[in-house]
């Protein structure tokens, strides 16, 4: 790699980083118990959902090949 492409980087301590992510950290905006918990329940119940309309769109392309097919009875 010729000298012009190299980028120096800083060089930080062990100790700066976790400096750095603690600061970062305790900038975070954490969610509460009950918007952690809405929040849950929502991912479940469209996980169900689309495991619902996966199982239907299944069963019909399923069945239409074995109707296009003749494939069992």
């Amino acid at each position: 790699m010729p000298p012009e492409v190299k980028r120096i980087m800083a060089k930080t301590s062990p100790v700066e980083f976790f400096q750095q992510v603690r600061q970062e950290v305790s900038r975070v905006t954490w969610p509460s118990r009950k918007e952690t918990m809405v929040t849950t329940a929502m991912v479940f119940a469209m996980g169900f959902v689309a495991a619902v309309f996966f199982f239907v769109v299944d069963q019909v392309f399923s069945s239409g090949v074995r109707l296009i097919f003749g494939l069992g009875h």
